[in-house]
């Protein structure tokens, strides 16, 4: 499937010194060089300390030398290629975990006579290049990667060991997946686009681990036969690699790392559009934080969806802070509990406080005497945040879920996505959801329905595969919103579409057009996410550049070209 076979067969940059039948790595300077071991196992001289002795020394702090970063990757090296997986486990920080993956390798996965080469480390990182023989019953095939590993002292007694993570044993792997050679769970899908022409990760990389979940959802309903395949299984704990769910990337599907012997793929129609695809690809290439999804607003079919990092489809798993693309619906709700009207005056401070916190917009404006549109159009946080005070608690979460049907984790793509998270909440938290921050989180599919809502009138959950093809049924909203409502909420998106903050991604985007900019904030990031949302005609779109600054500048020209494209 796509690029199944990429990771599997890159080739080593050196080649390992073997002598004999044994191959490690040693300290030559600050880099590495070859030599042949003799003796025991990697690990024998700390394994015959005593407690008492180890009690007694003093524990090791501050950065690690040079020496202890290569010494430690060299133990951990020679003891898997060895074979002698206690001793490779013990030179890591979580000796149990390692070592049930290590013994795994070789007994689940059948990999075997596997060399590793390491490089030049840089700093506490050590990469290192694999080459080996996955073997299942007559079948058998070469494999080679890259990895790294990283060196840290231990928690108690400051030993210097691998940072132990299942992504040291592969870089596909997330910590409790595991690797499994034998006979596919799932036969491959032969994916089609609209038009039944043949989807590929070699034609569209950003759809590699769509094509990976369409396997996962329909391999055993397409008709296929499964072969014999290297396979990274995901485990319970499997998240966004540092312990989290919430992306809903426990859901990610298995991945295929070497195909042995080749299934029978059965086919699959999907709603993809190949040349506003094409579009996609073209506008997310080369940006590894940016996303972005297209919709046929009144039916939901997904026409297009590209990521630039093509490791994890952002685009459907995201769960990101949407920033003041989310005023959409919350203006939705001011609309309908009359706490805003277009055209009326509506308070636009530099400051509000609510909570025990302080908000302010952007560069600290204010707008003296404004409406509620130009309140919108500029994105003014103040405007929304001051409505607080009226609001209860679940009154936005609401909104969400019975308008727009967000929230509810129920929808059925065809792939496992994340459906928007809004919480309730109260107080500072509360107000901050209003303007896309606090616990609300989105993606670029979620926004893009946001938008397709608006246009069409109604929610229609977004759809990659017909639910004609299994009986499947799909998501609905509770209610609509009333005719008053709907026609000024796309005053607000049109007004902001043609001299908003939407203006200049949008020149050039004739037709029916509404959108709304957001940016938001993320603890550790210098530069916000950058937001847009949008529709033109019947199509909607909305798209996400991670650390890209304001959503006007990054996330509009993709989402913009997008919905020229639709021509």
């Amino acid at each position: 499937m796509g690029s199944r076979r990429g990771a599997a067969t890159e080739r080593r940059r050196t080649k390992p010194a073997v002598i004999g039948s044994v191959a490690a790595v040693v300290v030559a300077g600050a880099g590495f060089g070859a030599y042949a071991v003799y003796g025991g196992g990697a690990d024998g001289d700390d394994t015959a300390r005593t407690k008492s002795a180890a009690a007694a020394e003093k524990v090791k702090s501050g950065p690690l030398t040079a020496a202890e970063v290569t010494s430690t990757a060299q133990r951990f090296l020679t003891a898997w290629q060895q074979g002698d997986v206690a001793a490779a486990a013990a030179a890591t920080d979580d000796a149990e975990a390692a070592e049930a993956l290590l013994t795994g390798y070789a007994k689940d996965a059948r990999i075997k006579d596997a060399t590793f080469t390491p490089g030049t480390p840089a700093g506490e990182k050590v990469p290192f290049s694999v080459k080996a023989t996955v073997a299942y019953e007559k079948a058998a095939e070469p494999l080679a990667y890259d990895s790294a590993l990283t060196v840290v002292r231990r928690e108690g007694d400051g030993e210097p060991r691998v940072d132990w993570h299942a992504a040291v044993v592969h870089p596909e792997l997330r910590d409790g997946d595991k690797l499994v050679t034998g006979k596919a769970g799932d036969p491959p899908v032969k994916a089609l686009d609209r038009n039944g022409a043949e989807i590929t990760a070699a034609k569209y990389p950003s759809l590699g681990t769509v094509l990976d979940g369409l396997r996962d959802k329909y391999g055993k309903k397409s008709g296929g036969t499964p072969g014999v395949e290297l396979r990274v299984v995901r485990g319970e704990a499997a998240g966004d690699g540092k312990g989290s769910k919430e992306s809903g990337a426990d859901e990610v599907a298995d991945k295929t790392l070497l195909e042995l012997s080749k299934g029978t793929p059965g086919t699959l129609k999907t709603t993809l559009d190949p040349a506003l695809q094409t579009a996609a690809e073209k506008q997310v290439d080369g940006k590894k934080g940016a996303s972005v999804v297209l919709l046929r607003a009144s039916t939901g079919e997904v026409l297009a969806v590209a990521n630039g990092g093509h490791g994890f489809n952002t685009a459907f798993l995201g769960s990101l802070a949407p920033g003041s693309t989310m005023k959409v619906i919350t203006a939705s709700m001011l609309l309908e509990k009359d706490l805003a009207s277009v055209n009326e005056k509506h308070p636009c401070p530099k400051y509000f406080e609510y909570g025990g916190w302080k908000f302010q917009n952007d560069d600290k404006f204010e707008i003296k005497d404004g409406t509620f549109k130009a309140s919108f159009a500029r994105s003014c946080n103040t405007a929304f945040i001051s409505q607080a005070p009226e609001l209860k608690d679940d009154d936005l979460t609401r909104q969400a879920k019975e308008v727009f049907g967000l929230s509810m984790n129920n929808w059925s793509v065809g792939v496992s996505t994340f459906d928007g998270r809004v919480p309730v909440q109260s107080k500072a938290q509360m107000a901050a959801s209003l303007i896309g921050q606090g616990g609300v989180r989105m993606n670029p599919l979620n926004m893009a329905s946001v938008s397709a809502t608006v246009k069409s009138g109604s929610f229609h959950q977004p759809y990659l595969v017909a639910p004609s093809v299994d009986g499947r049924a799909l998501a609905t909203a509770s209610r609509t919103m009333s005719g008053e409502t709907l026609g000024a909420l796309r005053e607000l998106m049109s007004y902001t579409a043609a001299y908003g903050t939407a203006a200049e991604a949008m020149a050039g985007v004739s037709g029916d057009v509404g959108a709304k900019t957001g940016s938001a904030e993320v603890d550790g990031q210098e530069k916000p996410n950058g937001w847009f949302t949008a529709y033109r005609g019947d199509l909607a779109a909305a798209g996400v550049v991670q650390q890209g600054g304001h959503g006007g500048d990054t996330a509009g020209p993709l989402v913009a070209a997008l919905l020229k494209a639709g021509d």
